[in-house]
Parts: C-alpha cells; structure tokens; sequence
C-alpha cells in the first residue's frame, strides 16, 4: 500500500557513548565527518536538504543528476555529502539509509531489512554506499586510521525521527597524563568520591583542566579514596583555571598521576567527556604538562 509522498522528514540522530562494544545484535560503520543529507526524489523532481532543512541542490549538482537516474518512482536517501570535509574517495554522497521507496515508507522496517534494500538499489558514481565495518574492535581501527569516530547501530532498530540510543556515536579520543588536585564526594549510591578533579603544570603552576567521572569500578573508587585520604590538604594545589568546585570538595597533593581518555579540549581549556583510563605509577607529577591537541576536521556531522 502507497502512502502519500512526504516533502520533509527529521533524520535520526545518534546519541554520543563512551562505551566500547562489539555484538551480533549491532551493526557499525565509519563515522564521516561531513555534511548530512536526506536527498527527496518524488518523479522528475530531485531534493538535497541539510538536517536542518537547507537546500542542497546548487550545492551538489552531480548528486541530484545521479539521484534522478534512479530506477525508482521515489525514493528517499540518508547519508553525507563528505567531499568538501574528507577526502574519501571519489564519491559525493555516501548513503547509509533507505526511509521510502517506490511508495513505501520504509522506516518502520529494521535496519537490517532497510539494508537489503538499500543494497538493491544501483548506486552509480558520485553515489556510494556507506559499507559496514567487520573488525573486532572498530573503535581501534578508527583510531589508528584518523577517522573521527564509529557508529553503532541496532540491526532490529526502527528508524525513529530523533536522537536515539539505537544509533550510538564513538568518537576517538584523545589520551593524556594529568595530576589529581583533589576530588568530589560521593554522592547517592555512589561509593569512594564523585569525580576526580585533575591539572596538568605550567611552569610551577597546576592547571585546572576539569573533573573526571568515569571509568571507575567499586573497587578502584575506595582504593583511590583511601589513597587521596592521605594526601588530604586544606587549600586547593590548582594555581590556575576556572570552574573549581566549592561544595563536597577536597583537595590533595598533587602526587598521583592518572591517564584519561576525553574527546576533545574545550575552547576554556577544560576536558570535553572525559573519562579515567588507569592510574599511572612511578611517574613524578611536575613532568604532567600540556601538550597539543590532535587535529581533526569539524563539520556538520555524520549522524550528528
């Protein structure tokens, strides 16, 4: 049964995760790091939008030729139009879904079904389809390469017109040494402290660069309280940076040496989502200094 064409859509969006997994039950693929793209095409007339509905055709003219091409009445394409961000090939759209074809609305499919569609439909050059990633770990592989991160989609997953947790995005991470100056206090069923509260030196001052709240299991919280307990000071050791905490804070010695994962630095020189790798021993806390940040191209956003 047909249902009436629809002009606008909302894409689905992925929702950010620091977990890293692998499992039958989900599909992944490369993160691209460019502009998204729902591309219309309801008989002769063919339509790029943006994710906030801007007009694309002028922008991407062989896409809208390759699009009217197609052996379809009408058909409606998610993906990202990534040439002028990365250069992955001689592709402009990369396509990694199907929401309607010839009359059908697809999106209460699963995505493994919407898949097989989609790989039925002959895409032609500057068309290309997004392929799914079959490493053991892609998030490694993503690293190692320089993407910008991985996409985790649920196989049995609905497309929903929102953000939603079944699509989760893995961005890479930067990694780092820094010094803990103090903690939080636990809070509800939390156990040990709240976050640890880190720096890095310059010069002779410690540099406040923000709270780490993640990457913890029981027993590492109590173990890293009953050390901090030790080292307990009154007065905070950051000479440096804003948005210290005033309440359930304690500080420390700076003495003990940690590495986090986190994405990104924050134009106020803060940690964006970071989260504790391990706690490094053997290592003197004056030699913790700030060092650039990998660089990575910014656009739109896969999926973003």
């Amino acid at each position: 049964m047909t249902s009436p064409f629809p002009h606008w859509l909302v894409p689905m969006a992925a929702t950010l995760t620091q977990d890293r997994f692998t499992g039958p039950e989900w599909l992944f693929e490369r993160k691209l790091d460019g502009i998204r793209v729902l591309a219309f095409k309801h008989g002769s007339d063919v339509r790029l939008f943006s994710r906030n509905r801007l007009p694309l055709n002028e922008s991407y003219p062989a896409v809208v030729r390759a699009i009217a091409a197609l052996p379809a009445d009408d058909v409606i394409l998610d993906g990202e139009a990534a040439g002028g961000f990365e250069h992955l090939g001689p592709a402009d759209y990369y396509v990694f879904d199907i929401l309607r074809l010839d009359g059908r609305d697809l999106t209460s499919r699963t995505l493994d079904e919407r898949r097989a569609i989609l790989e039925g439909l002959p895409l032609r050059h500057p068309l290309e389809l997004v392929v799914s990633l079959d490493d053991p770990k892609p998030w490694e592989r993503a690293r190692a390469e320089g993407w910008e991160g991985v996409i985790a989609k649920r196989r049995d997953s609905t497309y929903e017109h929102r953000r939603s947790k079944s699509w989760l995005k893995m961005k890479c991470e930067e990694t780092h040494l820094f010094v803990v100056g103090g903690f939080t206090g636990p809070q509800g069923k939390r156990v040990g402290l709240g976050a640890l509260l880190v720096g890095y030196y310059d010069g002779d001052d410690l540099c406040f660069a923000g709270r780490i709240g993640t990457g913890f299991d029981t027993a590492l919280l109590l173990e890293l309280r009953a050390r901090l307990d030790g080292l307990e000071t009154p007065k905070p050791p950051f000479a440096r940076g804003k948005g210290l905490p005033r309440l359930r804070a304690h500080w420390v010695r700076p003495e003990v040496v940690v590495e986090a994962g986190f994405i990104e630095w924050t134009g106020h020189g803060k940690l964006r989502h970071p989260r504790l790798l391990r706690v490094v021993e053997g290592m003197s806390a004056r030699a913790v200094r700030r060092r650039p940040a990998s660089r990575r191209t910014s656009g739109g956003g896969m999926h973003a």
